[in-house]
């Protein structure tokens, strides 16, 4: 267990228990000291090492080159394609990856997949949601003002920044309101390796997959009766969209299984990513007095803002999903070919070399949507849009609905484990407007 910040590299491991209320500390050694620390042992396959890549430059010059640095599933899904049938020996592959396997296996599927399949649901064109962001919204504001006009204080995660995102991608998919606690409990075992995983891998023990597949085992049932149902009767959802649209990249239209794995991938990646950036943001706005009082005053600032917040508290910090095609050079540190990398976009998000005063949340910084939070290039976050939406949305309602934010008595400002940046509650005294 990490219960105190860094102070030495030999000390810096990002994947150790606690590590995650030091990450920023460790940061800061990794760029003057280690920009790529090398894992040794832990890369894909037996023997093989793993870098740790914390500078911005690096890490954007993997996203993207797909070529040179391919997806680690891309191996998965090469092997798949060869044998023919979906490998025994992983026990918990996903719907995802299966539907993955079919429509999205390579780069110009992917892009098709995206512009055909999910863009017109939460992509450029999302601003379509506004409305239905906004009313919720406005209801889980109609909650923190019932609170704060009895001197309550809120859990701002529990009251705002979670029920958010899962009321939105409910609606956006179609899905009753009533069965968000259902949602919630398969996006978190959806989730379970990245938060209680070991290694930069997320390893779960067999124990752990278990509970998770077990967890999920309902999703698959409940995803498909609702597919039946909107294939007969379809509405304006994006699981009735699914069921009808063809898909011109294979020429035919997707079936059951295929739609439960789009909508495995829209739960996993719509709910925390929103959730985690919302949350932090509010404590940028404790820490720095006037802030919030200058986006009440500046809506038109409201954009920056959420980007910045984005950059200095990036809700994902880093992921091992790319492997080096032939030998690379980073930083001067020779990388075989097969290496696996692990990017930290968090650490990339705030490298001096690329960002003038990397720590400081500026209203005025140019170019604000550069940082990686939701990478770059052909494997960026496809819900990049809606979820910018829902923050923007929901800070100018907040401006609206309150005069003032600031902490209240009681946060430990503990965050969950893993590689998201995940606090578990926040307590906030809110005055109304």
């Amino acid at each position: 267990m990490q219960s105190e910040a860094p102070r030495t590299l030999s000390q810096v491991d990002l994947f150790a228990p606690g590590a995650q209320e030091h990450w920023y500390a460790a940061y800061a050694i990794l760029h003057e000291q280690a920009p790529v620390q090398i894992l040794p042992g832990e890369g894909l396959t037996p023997g093989s090492d793993a870098f740790v890549l914390t500078k911005y430059e690096d890490v954007r010059r993997v996203v993207m080159d797909w070529d040179r640095f391919p997806p680690t599933l891309s191996l998965l899904v090469a092997q798949i394609q060869q044998s023919g049938e979906m490998p025994t020996h992983i026990p918990d592959l996903d719907a995802m990856i299966a539907s993955i396997v079919t429509l999205r296996p390579d780069p110009e599927l992917w892009r098709a997949h995206r512009k055909e399949l999910t863009d017109p649901w939460v992509g450029p064109g999302c601003t379509r949601h506004a409305a239905m962001i906004a009313a919720h919204v406005d209801d889980l504001i109609a909650g923190l003002l019932a609170k704060a006009r009895a001197g309550e204080p809120v859990d701002f995660v529990a009251d705002f920044a979670r029920p958010l995102p899962q009321r939105v991608m409910a609606s956006v998919l179609g899905f009753p309101m009533e069965d968000i606690p259902r949602l919630e409990q398969w996006g978190n075992a959806q989730v379970m390796s990245y938060v209680i995983g070991t290694t930069h891998k997320n390893i779960l023990t067999p124990e752990q997959t278990a509970e998770k597949f077990a967890l999920l085992a309902g999703m698959k049932d409940y995803v498909a009766e609702q597919t039946r149902a909107k294939r007969a009767n379809p509405q304006d959802d994006m699981v009735s969209f699914l069921t009808q649209v063809e898909y011109a990249a294979l020429g035919r239209k997707l079936t059951d299984d295929e739609i439960n794995g789009v909508v495995y991938a829209m739960v996993i990646g719509g709910l925390e990513t929103t959730q985690y950036a919302i949350a932090e943001q509010a404590q940028l706005l404790c820490e720095r007095p006037g802030l919030f009082a200058n986006l009440r005053g500046d809506r038109a600032a409201i954009r920056t803002f959420i980007e910045e917040g984005m950059r200095l508290r990036s809700p994902t910090q880093g992921l091992s999903t790319r492997i080096c095609a032939q030998d690379e050079v980073f930083q001067g540190v020779h990388v075989p070919a097969g290496s696996m990398l692990h990017l930290r976009w968090a650490a990339a998000n705030i490298d001096a070399e690329e960002f003038d005063d990397p720590l400081e949340l500026q209203l005025t910084r140019k170019a604000a949507t550069r940082h990686l939070a939701f990478s770059q290039g052909p494997r960026s976050c496809p819900g990049s849009n809606i979820s910018r939406l829902e923050q923007m949305i929901a800070w100018d309602r907040l401006a609206d609905a309150f005069a003032a934010l600031e902490y209240a008595p009681g946060n430990d400002f503990r965050h969950q484990g893993g590689i998201m940046l995940g606090i578990h509650r926040l307590m906030l005294n809110l005055t109304p407007a």
